[in-house]
């Protein structure tokens, strides 16, 4: 990352290790059967509430603030990995990512409420619709992966209590095979400060 120039960045829900074990180990067996996709890794499982293209230096500090305040008006959440699905769609699927159930609303506002911030700091938004998900991998070329769903929906994961949001600056290429390196900035806690 160059300090002058702007940064790729995204504000995430982390996943705790547990729920990432467990899903690990349901994907390692199946995933000699898809040489055809390019699996993500366990390390980098998130769940994305905003992607941030370009954010200049110079924003980033009321970003902070912003994202902070809009972390303080949600509640924690509780989630569970469960179904599946791809992006564009299942016919011609360059995504293939797993769901997540969720309790209402509440995760669709906080998507909202950290989208908001970060365009009220002059970052620009992409304006795409928030769809809760976890990617699990990317095709070389588009492709029919209804077998693939067929599999990914039988998987069910332990539920858990996400009390945070991270924002994340995304270094592409610069891991380990041509992997971005993740690069957590900060930490906000979901929930007024008295719910510690």
């Amino acid at each position: 990352m160059s300090p002058c120039g702007p940064m790729r960045m995204f504000v995430a829900l982390p996943l705790p290790e547990a729920v990432k074990d467990d899903l690990a180990r349901f994907l390692e067996p199946r995933q000699e059967a898809g040489p055809n996709l390019r699996w993500t890794v366990p390390d980098q499982w998130h769940v994305t509430l905003a992607f941030l293209a370009e954010v200049a230096e110079r924003n980033t500090d009321e970003l902070f603030e912003r994202l902070e305040r809009a972390a303080t008006r949600r509640k924690p959440l509780v989630l569970r990995v469960a179904g599946a699905g791809a992006f564009p769609h299942v016919g011609q699927a360059k995504v293939l990512w797993a769901g997540l159930e969720h309790d209402g609303e509440e995760l669709t506002r906080l998507a909202g409420g950290v989208r908001a911030a970060a365009a009220k700091t002059g970052i620009r938004m992409d304006g795409a619709r928030f769809h809760a998900h976890l990617t699990l991998a990317r095709l070389a070329r588009p492709s029919d992966v209804t077998r693939w769903l067929r599999v990914l929906e039988q998987y069910s994961g332990p539920p858990w209590q996400a009390r945070e949001v991270a924002l994340v600056a995304s270094h592409l290429g610069q891991g380990p095979h041509g992997r971005a390196v993740h690069d957590v900035r900060e930490i906000f806690r979901l929930g007024p400060p008295s719910m510690g």
